[in-house]
């Protein structure tokens, strides 16, 4: 949406620093506000990760506002390379407390509050429709929660039932430190008050909204016990007298400035209330501020009911236009089916392009075919590109999402914040306790070591460039086709790099291969797939020990994996009642009956070998791990300047790796 206010955050250097620091203000509705203009996150994010600094201090006073944008912007300091020391200042509410867990150091001023609860809405329609919101606001309050619980360290479950139980969960700074928000607590900040009065209704029509009151400062009252040098004593009296008078003058200023700033709503502030306040020397203009606050609120609620984040339900009419135009141009490439009561069924993509024009109040009668078509392109109302990216968008993602895959069935899937080098650690083990020594008493322990992996992201993509002529011949193909055959792309990726890693046996942190002796994860004798070659890995991997070497991991195979020629005879050994490798297969029960849930055999293994894998979810070996935990690839637009046209391009940001060797078993087959 356009803006012309001033954004809800500030970004400044600080000077005279021997490190290059930054300083961020969010002082502010975060997001687009209810209450006025403001501005999206989408400039803080670029702004933000612009900063050229090694430490950057985030100032947090905040009654919250977007969650998808206050989302975005704890992923952007996440990501930032700078050390990051957040201070709430003020208060940090709703989704502006979530912002502040992406410091590495949380501070609190001392008389501050964090308040943190579920995420709220508006919704209008039947009642299935009521029950999808529902679902979209437990999804907001799951990703929110997994974001306190890795700054508390409390489990993911326990924080989301704190935000789900339909409360506002209030912390002062001592109660916020005991929960695990904030690292530290500082002195008691002294911040200039200003009430945004906009948020309380004055009376029950929620059209009723005053302006937000100035606030001039104070004079500051000289101290009294020091006088300046060669002055008398009647000098230091005159001088202190005025410098009170000043300040007197400042304080009934400022009343009536903001009673001035109330004109609309004098009614409802009675003549006491603003008399009281004149005659009152110890009645500040923040005091008066919090005395109107409390007449105007009573009767009412706050009208964003008690700060909750605003999070979009429902939609306008474009938004249903953009979903009409996607279903129809899908259905006609032949991917979906066309609804007999969608008003752009049968219309062609010059039809789209005039109508998008006409929509922007652009007069393009008399132009050509090609004039049209670059009008809809470059007209900065019109939402002709837009509409082509939904439905390329709608397009890329059902091709992605039905796309085959095997890797999904046997590799963990993580997440990371940005494109290093992320680490993954398993940590050792005590082992036994220790028999008392002669004399009673208990043995020291030494501290066990922990074992580390790293795992690193990279991107990748496409761009497809979408001409003008291809428009103008309604060549659905053209972008459509290819967006389908990029969603199936982007998936086959990930699943071709999976299988390469897998081949290339890569070294571990320990400095040996992902399967060897060495980790008791490699038949010494590469054999064929038999009831005895599955006992022999199956006792191999239950024996595995934890880091330390102190215990039995006693890991169970959960998925055979290998080429096509040996998939066969995996389902026989693990279905058969009798083990089919005997002479007489009547007497012998199968020892591995039912050994693993699933078998994969796929062409992307060349060869012989074959695999047992535990589940990944109890012993992960290999890890796909997404940024910012995003599986899903993307599409962004760019009209085009040496393409007669417009670009779109998608790209996924993903990156794989052997993080464990004790939850998989090779035989080299035969």
């Amino acid at each position: 949406m356009p803006h012309t206010a001033t954004p809800w955050y500030r970004i400044q250097a600080l000077a005279g620093q021997e490190a290059k620091s930054a300083e961020v203000f969010i002082y502010g509705d975060i997001g687009e506000s209810w209450w006025g203009e403001s501005v999206t996150a989408a400039q803080f994010v670029k702004d933000f990760a612009a900063i050229d600094a090694e430490q950057i201090t985030v100032r947090i006073n905040s009654y919250g506002g977007s969650v998808s944008d206050g989302i975005a912007i704890y992923n952007a300091i996440l990501r930032h390379q700078a050390g990051v020391t957040v201070s709430i200042d003020g208060v940090a509410v709703s989704i502006a407390s979530l912002i502040a867990m992406a410091g590495d150091t949380v501070e609190m001023a001392e008389n501050a509050q964090l308040m943190a609860h579920a995420p709220w809405g508006v919704a209008s329609g039947n009642s299935a429709k009521m029950r999808e919101y529902a679902d979209l606001l437990d999804g907001w309050a799951r990703a929110m929660a997994s974001s306190y619980a890795r700054k508390t360290g409390k489990p993911v479950d326990e924080i989301l039932a704190l935000l789900t139980d339909g409360k506002d969960h209030w912390y002062g700074a001592e109660e916020a430190k005991a929960f695990g928000f904030v690292d530290t607590i500082t002195e008691a900040q002294k911040l200039a008050a200003c009430f945004d009065l906009g948020r309380f209704r004055a009376s029950r029509n929620p059209q009723s909204k005053p302006e937000k009151p100035a606030m001039p400062q104070n004079a500051p009252v000289p101290e009294t016990d020091k006088k300046p040098a060669g002055d008398t004593a009647d000098v230091d009296k005159n001088a202190i007298a005025k410098a009170a008078l000043a300040a007197e003058q400042d304080r009934r200023a400022g009343i009536r400035a903001v009673v001035a700033s109330l004109k609309n709503l004098k009614g409802a502030i009675s003549d006491e209330i603003i008399n009281a306040a004149l005659d009152d020397p110890e009645c500040t203009v923040e005091i008066f501020n919090a005395r109107i606050l409390a007449e105007l609120a009573k009767g009412s609620e706050p009208a964003a009911g008690n700060y909750e984040p605003r999070v979009h339900g429902g939609e306008d009419e474009g938004d249903k236009r953009r979903e009409a135009v996607a279903n129809s141009l899908m259905a006609r490439a032949g991917y979906g089916k066309m609804e007999g009561a969608n008003p752009y069924r049968g219309q062609r993509l010059l039809d789209l392009a005039r109508a998008s024009l006409d929509r922007a109040g652009f007069k393009h009668r008399g132009l050509d075919i090609r004039a049209v078509v670059a009008a809809a392109f470059t007209q900065s109302t019109s939402d002709f590109p837009i509409l082509l990216e939904n439905a390329m968008y709608k397009t890329l993602l059902a091709a992605y999402a039905i796309a085959p895959d095997t890797w999904t069935r046997f590799c963990a899937t993580g997440s990371v914040s940005d494109f290093r080098t992320n680490n993954r650690y398993r940590l050792g083990s005590f082992g036994n306790l220790d028999t008392l020594t002669e004399l009673g008493e208990f043995r020291n322990k030494a501290i066990p070591d922990g074992e580390k992996s790293t795992i690193s992201i990279g991107t990748k993509g496409n761009i497809i460039n979408l001409s003008r002529q291809a428009v103008i011949n309604d060549d659905l193909g053209a972008f459509v086709g290819l967006a389908n055959a990029l969603g199936r792309a982007a998936r086959r990726s990930i699943e071709a790099d999976v299988y390469t890693l897998l081949a290339s046996n890569p070294t571990m942190g320990d400095g040996i291969a992902l399967f060897h002796a060495s980790h008791g994860n490699l038949a010494g004798t590469g054999t064929a797939v038999t009831v005895a070659a599955w006992e022999s890995a199956r006792q191999s991997m239950a024996s595995q020990k934890d880091v330390s070497g102190n215990d039995y991991l006693d890991l169970r195979p959960a998925l055979w994996l290998g080429g096509m020629a040996y998939g066969g005879d995996a389902r026989v050994v693990n279905d058969a009642q009798y083990d089919p490798d005997t002479a007489n297969k009547l007497q012998k029960p199968n020892l591995v009956r039912g050994l693993v849930r699933d078998v994969i055999d796929t062409p992307r293994i060349s060869g012989n070998a074959w695999y047992l894998f535990a589940d990944p979810t109890d012993a992960p070996t290999l890890e796909v791990a997404f940024l910012d935990g995003n599986q899903e690839p993307f599409l962004e637009l760019e009209n085009g300047f040496d393409v007669d046209g417009a670009r779109y391009k998608v790209r996924l940001d993903y990156g794989v790796a052997a993080i464990d060797w004790r939850g998989a078993y090779k035989n080299a087959g035969a």
